[in-house]
């Protein structure tokens, strides 16, 4: 029911703030890690550190060097973690911002004809961007329609819309209202084959939490993620550019040396907090591997941390020999489907007669933390197409438990017992 043994499975919730309680609910199940991983306390710490350091970059003293030296170190750290051997990690005041940032530099920089490829399974964090900035560069935006069955957006699909003038592309890796992780890869070189010149950009804010991201195998030109997501805390994103990204003409200082894509003093707390998530990563693959590299150790955690996710999920849909699972209700609907090898560590549901918020409420009374995803301008792209007003997110980390998996599933069922 669940890979990590249970003295390894300690060790990691050890490392995680509130794993099992909220300072204003009290003891409760966090089921709710898509909308914001847990907290690593190490992180905790760090951040406290720092924000007690008056000193800022670029100064004559050694307060000043040091925050310079972090910043270049932690730099190395995430180009690491995120297996980038060439191009430029930078901060932003979120992933969001970054995505739009990115896509606004991207849409202004090339030629001024042409198509903005993105996707209908997108977050509206890049499909805005995209839709605003395509017109305001005179460019055309088109939408490539994802799989309502199974809850992704394939090569295949992208492939049929791809023309040799498209400019800029964009691509969701992980959706966080079905949960399903797109291939990256193979869409990035349907796109090359066709467009070799395209500028390809990827959210990975969803995905980034569960371990893989393998940038050079991508063929890609940008990268987003969001350090909250990721065990870290509120306050910045990150983003990756290729080389060749960076020389476009983007914001900044007039006259500052090499153009830098970072706009003023940067928090060299928050770079610190993201090394301990690298950290963390290279801890866990030391655990559960015997990688001798950091990277490799980087890789073999983020297998792991699939694996644990992946039986949670399917206890989760299946249930065991006590407890029925979401595919044994009478009238439930699992978006992208029961047996969707896609799947991270999230199951929307929704069930049929019964308010999916009236559930997320119950299930918070008997202290277990889920969402609703609602057809608004969040979700519904996803849901409106299946016939949904609202659907029940459940989200899980590699941190997670079958105990608390299955004190869901009790949970769900005595719910169900009293509106019936």
């Amino acid at each position: 029911m669940q890979i990590f043994p249970p003295e390894l499975l300690n060790d990691i919730r050890s490392r995680f703030a509130r794993i099992d309680t909220c300072p204003s609910q009290g003891p409760r199940i966090f089921f709710e890690n898509a909308g914001g991983a847990l907290t690593l306390n190490s992180v905790i710490g760090t951040s406290a550190q720092f924000a007690a350091i008056p000193d800022n970059q670029g100064r004559d003293n050694p307060g000043s060097k040091a925050g310079g030296e972090t910043i270049s170190h932690a730099k190395s750290d995430i180009l690491r973690f995120l297996n980038a051997r060439h191009g430029q990690v930078f901060m932003g005041e979120s992933g969001t911002e970054l995505l739009f940032r990115l896509i606004r530099t991207a849409c202004i920089g090339v030629k001024k004809s042409g198509v903005v490829l993105g996707s209908s399974i997108e977050h509206p964090a890049s499909r805005s961007a995209a839709i605003r900035w395509a017109e305001i560069a005179g460019l055309e935006y088109i939408s490539v329609p994802h799989d309502d069955a199974t809850g992704l957006v394939s090569a295949e699909a992208y492939r049929a819309h791809i023309r040799p003038d498209t400019r800029v592309a964009t691509i969701l890796q992980a959706s966080p209202v079905t949960g399903m992780a797109m291939d990256v890869a193979a869409i990035a070189a349907s796109i090359r084959e066709i467009s070799p010149d395209c500028l390809v950009i990827v959210d990975g804010i969803q995905y980034a939490a569960h371990g893989g991201v393998d940038i050079d195998s991508y063929g890609i030109d940008g990268y987003v993620i969001s350090p909250y997501k990721v065990f870290s805390r509120h306050g910045y994103g990150l983003a990756w550019i290729s080389d060749r990204f960076a020389i476009l003409p983007h914001d900044s200082l007039i006259g500052a040396p090499d153009a830098p894509w970072e706009m003023g003093t940067r928090d060299a707390g928050a770079y610190a907090a993201f090394s301990d998530v690298v950290r963390y990563f290279e801890w866990l693959g030391g655990r559960v591997s015997n990688a001798a590299s950091k990277r490799g150790k980087i890789e073999a955690a983020g297998k792991a941390m699939a694996a644990q996710e992946w039986a949670l999920t399917e206890l989760l849909i299946k249930g065991d020999a006590n407890h029925r699972g979401l595919a044994g209700i009478t009238g439930v609907q699992i978006i992208g489907g029961t047996d969707n090898p896609a799947r991270r560590g999230l199951v929307s549901a929704a069930l049929a007669g019964v308010e999916s918020g009236k559930v997320v409420s119950a299930l918070n009374e008997r202290g277990i933390r889920t969402h609703i995803r609602k057809a608004d301008h969040y979700s519904g792209n996803v849901l409106v197409p299946l016939g949904l007003e609202s659907c029940i997110r459940i989200s899980l980390c590699h941190y997670n438990t079958a105990k608390e998996v299955l004190a869901l599933l009790s949970a769900l069922d005595d719910i169900l017992q009293d509106r019936s």
